[in-house]
């Protein structure tokens, strides 16, 4: 996937727990020269953002958010500001599909390359994971590994796409964050957006999945903690 060297890196961080604790990975075994969010007219964008600004200026790293507009007025998907209701229920139901917005970690990561690139990093972090693999076609190895391809020949830099949690779980990765000192309370997951997670949504599902797999306190405050719904059968 990628040398054992350390290398300056540009990290992806939305926000979330798992972005969150990617930036936290890259400080300890690379030189992060740059924290990037994206502004892409999600429902939670506004929940997320300020929390990687957050973490980026505890490490000392400049954070950029690079606004994505054109996302959220032309694409089709639940998770904008301009798509339907986010849907409730395990994050591997077929109606999670519903907030697949597409072949957004494609637009993204060239966004990102072209930025690392231009700073003179040498690789990207993304924080793909093995749980994203059942509704997201662009968090999967085959993806990753095409995407990794497209950079290196695609770049002088030859950027290097480092995807360090592809085969972990959100639990591994709350073991990981745990082990790194990461603060979980200062990261968002609810793709609805609200005032707290609603504690029902699939990411919040997932999120409170991980907490309790993993034996991690869940530091999250819920505005409802229904029992925790069964993994679809496929």
């Amino acid at each position: 996937m990628t040398n054992s060297s350390r290398m300056k890196v540009v990290v992806l961080c939305s926000g979330g727990m798992d972005s969150v604790t990617a930036l936290h990975w890259a400080r300890a075994h690379h030189s992060v020269h740059a924290v990037l969010s994206f502004d892409y007219g999600a429902k939670h964008n506004h929940c997320e953002i300020p929390l990687a600004i957050e973490h980026a200026a505890q490490i000392g790293v400049p954070h950029r958010t690079i606004p994505l507009d054109f996302i959220g007025k032309l694409f089709a998907s639940d998770l904008l500001k301009s798509g339907g209701d986010i849907p409730e229920g395990h994050y591997a139901d077929e109606n999670m599909k519903r907030t697949v917005v597409p072949f957004r970690n494609g637009i993204m990561l060239a966004a990102a390359c072209g930025f690392a690139e231009s700073v003179e990093a040498e690789g990207l972090v993304i924080a793909a994971h093995g749980g994203d693999h059942a509704i997201y076609p662009d968090c999967r190895e085959d993806f990753m590994r095409a995407m990794a391809n497209a950079m290196k020949f695609g770049t002088y830099a030859r950027i290097e796409l480092l995807r360090p949690f592809i085969t972990m779980s959100k639990a591994d990765i709350a073991t990981e964050g745990m082990r790194l000192g990461v603060d979980f309370e200062k990261t968002w997951s609810c793709y609805k957006g609200g005032a707290l997670h609603c504690g029902k949504c699939g990411t919040c599902v997932e999120r409170r999945e991980a907490f309790q797999l993993s034996g991690v306190p869940d530091p999250t405050i819920y505005a409802e903690r229904p029992p925790l719904p069964e993994e679809p059968q496929i």
